[in-house]
């Protein structure tokens, strides 16, 4: 059999991609749009449905950020309320390891698991910012690559929870439990996003599926290598894992169509106060008086680096900022930029798929022949419109390729994926 692409659409609920006011936007964290969206989904045979996690609304300089308003309910919560409504997609709850316990959240896995008919997923994450960890009386409380560490053991630990009829014990000064499995049967599929060497470790040692960055082809190959490379040193096999990398897609009638939507949809996820408070970061200071389509700040950005603890921006971001300023203020005066133009310019953006859907279809096909990836978890720009698109336009196209199921073949999500059994 050809190889087959797998699509997942991950649903932060809210955050800087989603075009939250846009008129024809459905309410963000209202059960019926969940419901709309995986139904939809459903009937576009998607592998997996994901939910992201926000245990803090987010804030800038005390104040709450604009694109964070709302919250995020809780997805274990959410995704039990789903698996009433569908029968075949899969459920998959980020959940994170530093915040949490062991014994209690394997049992809400494994209790998703059971509702679903097997259909549960857990997205690990390490939740690399001090501001979440003071909702818990943590704060910061473990270095980055120590996080990772503790994943490690917290997995390790859930999955012998969940293969285990006895009580299971760990003692380390990042672990430490002593519980029975009350939730029988049950095995999550483990989702892990592994970029950083910790993290592709640990997606190595203990996940069914990657998330990455990588979707540029070639990075994409040296990625896929790579994480093959270090399956094989923990006795793993090539095919145990599959990798999905996450992505964004924007669809035009015409090559054309599609670039100018893609501006588009970029200007829009750029607000005036998100543009302010990305600057804020790099200067240090209160610049909610400046007119974000006006000229850069006139004053000097405060000594010292970006605060690590904020999470929000990556690490290669955090060091070097009076030179980047510096640099900045080089390019808006080139190119004339406002403060918006520059962030648009500057600012990390998802990886997006920008085409027609045979195009887009075209260079998946190619991906996944070639065993790049074994499929993509997308980020929606518009809800309900993106996956509306995904599901009416890109998908027919993906199947007259013949990469793409015509069916469910199977009720669980590992069978979706086709994973061999969890042992």
């Amino acid at each position: 059999m050809s190889p087959r692409l797998h699509l997942g659409f991950f649903h932060t609920g809210v955050g800087p991609n989603l075009l939250w006011a846009a008129p024809d936007a459905a309410p963000h964290v209202h059960i019926d749009t969940f419901v709309s969206i995986v139904q939809t989904l459903e009937r576009g045979l998607f592998d997996a449905f994901f939910l992201g996690e926000g245990l803090r609304v987010r804030e800038n300089r005390g104040r709450v950020h604009d694109l964070d308003v709302a919250g995020r309910p809780d997805a274990i919560t959410q995704l039990a309320a789903l698996a009433a409504v569908t029968s075949r997609i899969g459920l998959v709850a980020t959940q994170n390891t530093t915040y949490n316990f062991p014994a209690d959240l394997a049992r809400r896995l494994a209790s998703l698991d059971l509702v679903s008919g097997g259909r549960a997923g857990w997205n690990v994450v390490t939740t690399d910012n001090a501001w979440t960890g003071e909702n818990f009386r943590h704060g910061g409380w473990l270095p980055h690559e120590r996080r990772y560490e503790r994943a490690a053991t917290f997995v390790e630990a859930a999955k012998e929870l969940w293969a285990s009829e006895g009580v299971v014990e760990r003692d380390s000064d990042l672990v430490t439990l002593r519980a029975r499995a009350t939730v029988p049967g049950a095995r999550p599929v483990i989702f892990q996003a592994g970029d950083s060497p910790g993290g592709r470790d640990l997606a190595a040692r203990h996940a069914d599926v990657v998330f990455s960055a990588n979707t540029d082809y070639d990075k994409a190959v040296a990625y896929a290598a790579d994480l093959r490379q270090r399956l094989a040193s923990y006795g793993r096999s090539p095919d145990s894992l599959r990798i999905l990398p996450g992505a964004s897609v924007v669809l035009g009638d015409t090559p054309a169509d599609a670039e100018e939507r893609a501006r588009w949809i970029r200007r829009e996820q750029t607000t005036g106060p998100r543009a302010i408070a990305y600057l804020e970061q790099f200067w240090g200071k209160d610049l909610s008086g400046y007119d974000p389509d006006g000229p850069l700040p006139d004053v000097e950005p405060a000594e010292g680096e970006l605060d690590p603890s904020r999470g929000t921006i990556p690490i290669e971001l955090r060091t070097g900022k009076l030179d980047r300023v510096r640099q900045w203020r080089e390019l808006a005066a080139a190119r004339n930029l406002s403060i918006r133009d520059l962030v648009i310019e500057v600012s990390p953006a998802h990886n997006t798929f920008v085409g027609t859907p045979g195009q887009i279809a075209d260079e998946w096909a190619r991906y996944v022949r070639d065993r790049a990836v074994d499929g993509f978890n997308l980020l929606p720009q518009l809800i309900p419109g993106t996956a509306e698109d995904i599901v009416d336009r890109l998908v027919p196209e993906l199947q007259e390729r013949g990469v793409y199921r015509t069916a469910y073949e199977g009720t669980t999500l590992r069978e979706h994926l086709d994973l061999a059994d969890a042992p």
